[in-house]
């Protein structure tokens, strides 16, 4: 019973500096969400209900939507608690649940892209054999791994996190986060186990990294020698690119700046360092996607027409009647 931790609430201090612009925050946090939500609930249902998109490409890229819904369901909605309420406050298992959803969310996410990234490779480097190979059965095994495995990682993490003793609760973010929950252990505990766990699960999502770099080395020396090929690369590569780079400078600012950054800086500077890849990602992604393919943009400008300028013609019609 020696490593049962006995902190029960943690303080959560993002918003401390915040105080008199909390009903401007909340106003626009709002709003902001309900984007987020309209922007990827909107590709999901146009990917599900149009049978023409039931490749994998796009189901993955439903996947990806469901992965933004996900990840911004953790934090939002607990900080609009936050911004009504007179003091942040977040229970321990609410605090490590927070902890898990935000690093399964930004892993998951990786891992999806490492999945997009093979799709892509298949379709451009071996189009004869994408078929054959990228079959249901496939498709479902790739998903299941892009969403597993990160739970399963974290999940293990997380237990770690739990054993140990805590000496502090004040958590200096907006959010739980699992290496800021660690480093409020106590300094006679041993934290070797949740480092090994840390370090490998680096590694694991290093290589996701590598592997995609591997996928898009083929594609380019393959679209260097077809115009065809550079034009589907164009097409369906450039939004997936677009929001890789995206997330890992998200994800990079935000690590590099909890390993080794100032306390210096401004808190407001400081929280969107830390929310950065909860605020651009998901909602830049259904909308590069969106804009970008050519199937979905088609269908929701064929959705856009047949329920907004149709019946505005039927009632100008009606009114000149």
């Amino acid at each position: 019973m020696d490593n049962v931790s006995v902190v029960r609430i943690f303080i959560l201090s993002g918003l401390n500096e915040t105080y008199n612009y909390r009903i401007t925050i909340l106003t626009f946090s709002l709003m902001y969400y309900c984007m987020i939500l309209f922007f990827n609930i909107s590709i999901i249902m146009i990917v599900i209900l149009d049978q023409n998109l039931h490749e994998p490409m796009y189901i993955l890229l439903c996947s990806f939507c469901f992965n933004g819904l996900y990840g911004t369901t953790g934090f939002y909605p607990k900080l609009l608690l936050d911004l009504l309420s007179s003091s942040q406050q977040i229970s321990y298992e609410g605090c490590l649940l927070q902890a898990f959803v935000m690093y399964s969310f930004a892993c998951c996410e990786l891992s999806i892209l490492a999945v997009m990234a093979y799709d892509r490779y298949l379709a451009i480097c071996r189009p004869l054999h994408y078929n054959s190979v990228m079959t249901k059965r496939r498709l479902s095994q790739l998903i299941c791994f892009s969403w597993l495995t990160p739970f399963c990682i974290f999940s293990i993490n997380i237990v770690l996190t739990s054993r140990l003793n805590l000496c502090g609760s004040k958590i200096d973010r907006l959010f739980c986060v699992n290496w800021v929950i660690v480093k409020l252990t106590c300094y006679d505990v041993d934290t070797f186990s949740n480092n090994i766990a840390a370090y490998f699960t680096m590694f694991i999502y290093l290589a996701h990294g590598f592997f995609i770099i591997w996928t898009y080395m083929h594609m380019i020396r393959t679209c260097l020698r077809s115009k065809d090929d550079r034009v589907k690369f164009m097409q369906t590569c450039v939004p997936h690119l677009v929001s890789l780079v995206t997330f890992l400078v998200a994800m990079l600012f935000d690590l590099m700046y909890m390993r080794f950054g100032s306390t210096d800086l401004p808190q407001s500077i400081q929280n969107f360092i830390a929310i950065e890849f909860l605020l651009i990602p998901p909602v830049m992604n259904p909308l590069i996607y969106g804009f970008k393919l050519t199937k979905i943009r088609n269908r929701i400008l064929v959705t856009c027409m047949t329920n907004w300028i149709f019946p505005c013609m039927v009632l100008d019609v009606i009114k000149l009647l």
